[in-house]
């Protein structure tokens, strides 16, 4: 076994980007589909490192204490970058674009008690393969995973709900690129006339933050000593606010409170001054934190644990991936306008309606960067995968858990 420290493991997770980005740009299908880098490069890593595992017995160890951290630091860059007035413009988009998230969980979560039934399983199993872990991920699993265990008597819960989350955080990074692609495969001759039509001085100035992460920026190094301030204020105030609430009925994940801290931060700033939020250099630490910590959290799965999800599991899954394609495609693609935005909103439906939020940006990033910006999915998307869904699941999932096929108990328990 060869074990990487925390230094160690930040090369690796660097050079794994570099290498999904060498793997994009080589493997014209990847490109075509519009992959995300991080996601094919810690794949690669993730798969190779399989095979020394089941065919070597030889197995690599990394230290991924910097990985919470830097997911911290990505969503207090998403709070950083979003400004009141700016939702209350997209806010007509937000309460539409939740509704169609709102009905996809009803669906998720049918499809996997359904399922889950039809194939001799505990319902409770086809929650875990629905939205509790699919559109919830790891902390949402593993919360919902010890109720079920303690609670219902199901044995190996947290087991399978972990296993879940990873299959879907896998699934996510893979099926948006491509539902995208699909929706805007008419418009590429417009789209590609657009991109040779625009002057790149203009374009620069008129992309937002996290749309188009390769776009050269200036910036200066006080306005990125300032934005790392700011991020590590949110981090500190956001692990603070949610610790405080653990205890509480009020219980929000913490990367949820580090996001609003940064939402606070930012429009009270904006009420000084316009220019105290430097959106190039927020760009720059979100979209790092952002790639490292894909790369991390991909090259570090135990793939080999995923032999113990069942057949009937695999199957559930799958069937759920191919579920969230056709409802991006059919529904949240046409309710969010059938255009260039409606695809851009339908990948980032399928990154965290499989996976998790950063798969939905890089899922989002990676299409931007092909067609063209979408400066209206940037700002809602982020603010209903990373907060609102977190508290519309646990009502759907509680209200599933009142119906007769599962045993009438008292779930304490928040997300």
């Amino acid at each position: 076994m060869i074990s990487f420290d925390v230094y160690g493991t930040m090369v690796m997770a660097c050079l794994t980007l570099l290498l999904g980005r060498i793997v994009v740009a080589k493997i014209p299908a990847l490109d075509k589909f519009t992959i995300p880098s991080p996601v094919a490069g810690g794949l690669l890593v993730a798969f190779t490192i399989l095979i020394l595992k089941s065919y070597f017995d030889f197995e690599v160890k990394f230290d991924t204490v910097l990985q919470t951290p830097l997911m911290l630091m990505f969503f207090a860059t998403i709070g950083l970058n979003a400004n009141f007035r700016s939702l209350l413009s997209g806010g007509l988009s937000l309460v539409i674009f939740l509704l169609v998230v709102v009905l996809f969980l009803i669906i998720q979560n049918g499809v996997g008690v359904g399922l889950a039934s039809a194939l001799g399983l505990d319902p409770l199993m086809g929650l875990l393969a629905g939205s509790i872990t699919l559109s919830g991920g790891h902390g949402t699993g593993a919360a919902w995973g010890d109720v079920f265990s303690k609670q219902y008597g199901f044995a190996n819960a947290t087991e399978l709900a972990m296993a879940c989350a990873t299959f879907g955080l896998v699934l996510g990074g893979l099926v948006g690129g491509p539902v995208a692609r699909f929706l805007l495969r008419k418009r590429q001759p417009e789209l590609d006339n657009e991109i040779l039509n625009s002057k790149p001085e203009e374009a620069s100035d008129n992309i937002t933050a996290f749309e188009q992460p390769r776009r050269s920026r200036r910036i200066t190094s006080t306005a990125l000593l300032e934005t790392i301030t700011m991020v590590l204020i949110s981090i500190a105030l956001g692990s603070l606010i949610s610790e405080a609430l653990s205890t509480t009925k009020f219980a929000l994940p913490t990367f949820v409170c580090v996001l609003f801290v940064g939402v606070i931060i930012n429009n009270a700033l904006s009420l000084i001054s316009k220019q105290i939020i430097f959106e190039r250099s927020v760009s720059i630490v979100g979209n790092v934190s952002l790639s490292l910590f894909l790369a991390m959290a991909l090259m570090s799965l135990k793939l080999w644990e995923l032999k113990s999800l069942a057949v009937p599991m695999i199957i559930i899954l799958a069937v759920q991936a191919c579920f969230m394609a056709l409802y991006a495609i059919f529904i949240t693609y046409t309710v969010m306008g059938k255009n260039l935005d409606g695809a851009v909103f339908a990948a980032g439906h399928c990154g965290f309606g499989l996976g998790a939020t950063p798969t939905a940006i890089a899922n989002m990033q990676a299409v931007t960067e092909r067609f063209g910006p979408s400066p209206k999915a940037f700002l809602v998307v982020p603010m209903v995968g990373a907060f609102f869904i977190d508290l519309v699941n646990v009502i759907v999932i509680k209200l599933y858990l009142l119906l007769p096929i599962f045993p009438q108990v008292a779930v304490t328990a928040g997300s």
